[in-house]
């Protein structure tokens, strides 16, 4: 990127289709959206039970430098995710209590980042979700330009502004903005399945029968017996 840039103006999705993939959790979403979109485990839950989803308002930052998250919270709306990057790796905390009250304020329902976090028990006090590699009570300096709304790799995935950001005690997915709409419908198909498997389940039914998995273990040269041979025990 030839410079540095605030950009003001991103579409946002469709608030019902962002409600729905929050309902639907991130393990159900990721195999809806074909098994894309799941951030590196390493950017994980600093809370338990928290469960959001918003359109992404990106960060690239310098590492060690928290200046470009203060000018995106005047970027963010209501209900917006907060994607902080840097352009080289670091766990330094970049953010903390401070930034996530001006962050409240304007009703953003969390933040995902693949860098530092800093003073958890505030943010964990405060009701503010995050997701992050590493806590870490390193501070930040404000000197170095970076940018907003611009797209970001964060955890090995691409992020835009404006796609769908989903995140819970499992991970964290991103869902392109233009695919969102479909990967809920695909999400809502799979949950209503995954009802029924779950009844047959609870009255007995076998996994091995469902799914029809029998004939599978046969070709894979698995056999059912009694007592083990002498000559494998």
């Amino acid at each position: 990127m030839a410079g540095h840039y605030v950009v003001r103006n991103v579409p946002r999705p469709d608030p019902e289709v962002v409600a729905g993939l929050r309902d639907a959790g991130v393990a159900t979403v990721h195999e809806a959206a074909g098994r894309t979109g799941l951030v590196a485990p390493a950017v994980r839950p600093r809370q338990d039970g928290a469960v959001i989803a918003g359109s992404a308002v990106t960060v690239s930052s310098h590492p060690g430098d928290n200046l470009m998250i203060h000018a995106a919270v005047e970027m963010c709306r209501e209900g917006d995710v907060l994607v902080v990057t840097t352009t080289s790796p670091s766990t330094d905390g970049m953010f903390g209590d401070l930034l996530a009250a001006s962050l409240l304020s304007r009703g953003v329902a969390g933040i995902v980042t693949d860098a530092g976090v800093r003073d958890i028990a505030s943010l964990r006090a405060m009701g503010f979700p995050v997701w992050a590699r590493a806590v870490s009570a390193q501070g930040t300096v404000k000197a170095s330009p970076g940018s907003v709304n611009v797209p970001v790799v964060c955890g090995g995935q691409v992020v835009r502004p404006g796609d769908v950001v989903v995140a819970d005690d499992d991970g964290v997915m991103c869902v392109p903005a233009a695919s969102a709409a479909d990967v809920l419908a695909r999400a809502r198909t799979r949950i209503a399945a995954e009802e029924d498997k779950r009844a047959a389940l609870r009255s007995g039914v076998l996994g091995v029968d469902m799914y029809g998995l029998r004939e599978l273990l046969s070709r894979l040269g698995v056999s059912y017996v009694d007592d083990l041979p002498e000559e494998d025990a």
